[in-house]
């Protein structure tokens, strides 16, 4: 059996998301809004509604926005009885000032970079924050964290205590697509849109970013 086979083996048996490694990342962030009294999170492609479970545990209003049908369904059934709101759309045309926390996990891709960033900075109350976990086209300078991933990833997926993949974890069938912007693309586009955003290159195909709307929470 060769090494790359022997990895896709240990993957199927200990599969998990490369979004779940982040979520500290994002609840970090959905923390200190909150700490500054902000009240209401919006998780823009939130699939089933893993994370919007988890911000409805820091925000008293949460709003899920997931354009697929069976994802939305799935995440309303999921979160049902707590304090979110489940919404089938697209993300976009927000009302202005509206929210504290924008996230978007996995899901910026999906959309026109320029036009959502622009929506979300619109719809961002003073002293908000927009978080981004974010896939970009890999490029020779995603070659050294690639390669890092691929050997940490059934590591990662050992510990995280799955031992067989006969009942994986529930995950949204909605249409994914492959990310077509590099890096530095996309951040070109949001440092235009959001002066001062903060981003970083990350381990398992993914990048982070975050930016706090100016002034104080009202």
């Amino acid at each position: 059996m060769g090494f790359v086979e022997a990895l896709d083996r240990v993957n199927a048996a200990h599969p998990w998301s490369h979004n779940d490694a982040f979520a500290g990342f994002v609840l970090r962030h959905a923390r200190a809004v909150r700490r500054r009294g902000g009240d209401t999170a919006v998780d823009a492609g939130c699939g089933t509604g893993a994370l919007a479970s988890a911000l409805s545990e820091v925000f008293p209003a949460v709003i899920g926005i997931e354009p697929d049908a069976d994802a939305a369904a799935s995440a309303a059934q999921r979160l049902a009885g707590r304090p979110v709101r489940v919404e089938q759309r697209r993300f976009g045309a927000e009302p202005e000032d509206a929210y504290d926390l924008i996230v978007f996990v996995a899901s910026l891709h999906h959309m026109p970079l320029r036009a959502a960033l622009q929506d979300a900075r619109a719809a961002l109350r003073p002293g908000g924050r927009i978080v981004i976990v974010g896939l970009a086209r890999e490029t020779s300078a995603d070659l050294l964290r690639s390669a890092t991933s691929l050997l940490l990833n059934p590591l990662i997926g050992m510990v995280r205590g799955r031992s067989r993949a006969a009942e994986p974890p529930v995950r949204a069938h909605a249409p994914t697509a492959p990310a077509t912007q590099t890096f530095d693309e996309i951040r070109a586009i949001a440092a235009d849109v959001l002066p001062d955003i903060r981003m970083r290159r990350r381990l398992f195909w993914r990048y982070t970013a975050h930016w706090e709307a100016p002034g104080r929470p009202l």
